[in-house]
């Protein structure tokens, strides 16, 4: 398992290092000049030249790249050409707020989804069956944003009990954390029961019905546990897509995450916030995967001893 996950490590410091090449290379081919955008049209050629040299804009490209990959290193990402902040401080200062409407998202979602999966196996073929598996098909079809609008004329401006934008307040994430978290609740749902209808035609939960085993114990104790590795993967995966793609919904909410950021450095073409920002969620993603193949072993020790005996 320790060799294992040392392998991991290694794979994801090459994709990261991949993932920076990319973008940096990227960010140099797409037309726009970011200090004239600082200095707008008023200055003079003197003045773009020495801003120019101040940043190290007219270093080599691959200095370039390698700098900023030795500062990368040490977390330190430059300063934002716009807010003269360091864009370090600027990630850590979004990064709470997104990691906050995440983990309510993530919660709604897991605990609605896996739920309804449950109760939609047990009542298979049943109108209660049909009507949560609608449900989540609606969950997973209907835009964030679009449910993000809905949730904000009728909870905020119709009913009035929701507030529809800011983040001052915890009542201020329950929309964005619904909206944010319908989608992925939707999917939940749907592997959910499938998984557990096919673990609940196996053998071994037969022998557990015919030894008299409470039914509820079996579901939760027998069938869901077997049944965990899907929905782990999906769930791993999506707890990445929730930390960087919340984009829209920040959008809507007016909440000022990484997705918020972001687009914000696009337009701008901020690049040390931008390339901080690319890096933010390369990492994410690869640490969430990272996680996600860890506990695999957790949940199914067949994987555990699998690996245990090929080494």
């Amino acid at each position: 398992m320790f060799s294992y996950i040392l392998k991991r490590l290694g794979q994801t410091i090459l994709v990261l290092i991949g993932i920076s090449l990319v973008t940096f290379i990227l960010l140099q081919v797409v037309p726009g000049d970011p200090v004239q955008l600082m200095l707008e049209k008023r200055a003079d050629p003197q003045t773009i030249a020495a801003v120019r040299h101040e940043l190290g804009l007219d270093l080599p490209l691959t200095t370039q790249y390698f700098n900023f990959l030795k500062n990368a290193l040490h977390f330190d990402f430059g300063v934002s050409y716009f807010s003269k902040e360091p864009v370090t401080a600027v990630l850590l200062r979004c990064f709470k707020v997104t990691l906050k409407l995440t983990c309510l998202s993530f919660i709604f979602a897991v605990v609605v989804g896996i739920t309804c999966g449950i109760i939609a196996a047990i009542k298979r073929g049943t109108a209660i069956d049909s009507a949560l598996m609608t449900l989540a098909m609606f969950g997973v079809s209907a835009p964030s944003f679009w449910i993000a609008i809905i949730l904000q004329i009728i909870f905020g401006i119709k009913l009035n009990i929701l507030p529809i934008s800011g983040f001052d307040t915890p009542v201020a994430f329950i929309l964005p954390s619904i909206a944010l978290g319908a989608r992925y609740a939707g999917d939940i749902a749907r592997i959910t029961r499938t998984s557990m209808l096919d673990v609940v035609k196996q053998d071994y939960i037969r022998t557990a019905r015919a030894k008299g085993v409470k039914e509820n114990l079996i579901i939760m104790k027998h069938a869901l546990k077997n049944a965990m590795i899907p929905i782990i993967t999906l769930v791993g995966t999506e707890l990445g897509c929730m930390l960087t793609g919340s984009m829209l919904i920040e959008r809507v909410f007016s909440v000022p995450g990484i997705g918020k950021l972001a687009v914000d450095a696009m337009t701008s073409r901020d690049l040390p916030l931008l390339e901080g920002t690319v890096v933010y969620i390369a990492f994410v993603f690869v640490m969430v995967n990272l996680i996600v193949d860890i506990s695999y072993a957790l949940f199914d020790p067949r994987i555990r001893y699998g690996k245990g005996n090929s080494k």
